[in-house]
């Protein structure tokens, strides 16, 4: 159709968006949608970072590889459990519709378990996780030999237990899903509306469904960034487009921490009727944030605080490290969102003092500094 952006409908083969430690053979699977059994699809809606698998008898040379589709880019951790001893490693970033290598060669276990977690750049814990075995885990890349027993700067996640089975290419393949079942190109579409409308751009609904409003919207963020539309169908666009929405923008509200630690922030909306809290949303070091903000808040809220390995509260002398203000919302430590400020501690949260922001200029970008 003419106008259209090239290379959004297409998903990439021959090793494209493929880990480049990827061996011959490793390429994407198409885009076409497979009859699914029911037990796959049960697995594949699973409230979790969820997984399926394709089974037959697994050649003991095949390596293992994790295929993402969902509509967010996506660090995995693996765990084997062999002979009494279980090791983790993570993270292996996969971006929507494409597969990574996690695990080379033969391989021996009595089970293998997964964890998935979102980039930070989605906002609170987009992706749940419901698995029953709690192994450890670091903030950044890990390999850990005993991970039933964290040490300093380690955390327990839930993993998920998965049976290995043989895909199309003969190698072991485990795919990452959500509850929409997109295939490999709806995925894709859908991963790049999301981030568009996280940039701020008008590309919903998400539904990995291509469309005039999805077109235009890439289109402005193309042009806005100087890119070509050639570089929609390269392997690093999710990369071009995270950095993108990582930097200060001349609208909406920015965060970006300068601090060499973690930082946790939560915001809140007054729409002149209530006044919503959510968080947490992670900022690694040296990078920004753009929150979802949706609507037209009459006010916008901040608040945000400095965590180290083990998410506890970093102090300097003996006072958090926070930026805030007077206006008390409620917050707690896991993922939250509340439209109800009153009696904050009766109802399991905490009262949290928020910074009101100045968006009258239509756009602000708080920066996180260690005073």
């Amino acid at each position: 159709m003419p106008g259209l952006v090239p290379g959004i409908h297409v998903l990439s083969s021959g090793g494209k968006d493929v880990d480049g430690r990827d061996k011959p053979g490793h390429d994407e699977l198409s885009g076409r949608r497979r009859r699914r059994s029911p037990l796959t699809r049960f697995l594949m809606t699973l409230p979790a970072a969820l997984v399926s698998f394709l089974f037959s008898a697994a050649p003991a040379f095949a390596d293992l590889k994790i295929c993402n589709r969902m509509s967010y880019v996506v660090e995995a951790a693996i765990g084997i459990d062999d002979k009494a001893a279980t090791a983790t490693r993570g993270w292996f970033r996969i971006d929507p519709a494409a597969c990574r290598v996690v695990v080379q060669g033969t391989l021996t276990a009595d089970r293998i378990l997964l964890n998935a977690r979102a980039l930070g750049v989605y906002g609170a814990s987009p992706i749940p996780q419901s698995g029953s075995d709690m192994l450890c885990v670091a903030q950044d890349n890990f390999v850990i030999a005993a991970a039933r027993q964290c040490r300093s700067g380690q955390t327990q996640v839930p993993f998920t237990q998965v049976t290995p089975t043989q895909g199309a290419d003969g190698n072991l393949v485990a795919y990452l899903a959500e509850d929409s079942e997109y295939d490999d190109e709806q995925a894709r579409l859908a991963g790049i509306q999301r981030l568009l409308v996280i940039a701020g751009y008008d590309a919903a609904p998400i539904d990995g469904v291509d469309g005039p409003k999805t077109q235009a919207a890439l289109a402005a963020f193309l042009k806005s960034r100087g890119l070509s539309s050639d570089i929609v169908g390269s392997q690093n666009f999710f990369k071009t487009m995270v950095d993108a929405v990582q930097t200060p923008s001349a609208t909406g509200l920015t965060w970006c921490n300068d601090t060499p630690h973690k930082v946790m922030a939560a915001i809140a909306t007054d729409d002149g009727k209530a006044v919503t809290s959510r968080g947490w949303y992670r900022i690694d070091p040296k990078t920004c944030l753009h929150p979802d903000v949706t609507g037209q808040p009459k006010q916008i809220f901040s608040f945000a605080e400095a965590v180290d390995a083990d998410n506890r509260v970093i102090k300097l002398k003996d006072r958090p490290l926070n930026w805030g203000g007077d206006r008390q919302l409620c917050t707690r430590e896991t993922k939250f969102e509340t439209g109800e400020q009153t009696d904050c501690g009766a109802r399991g949260f905490a009262a949290t003092g928020f910074g009101a922001v100045d968006m009258s200029s239509g756009g602000k970008t708080l920066r996180f500094a260690v005073p």
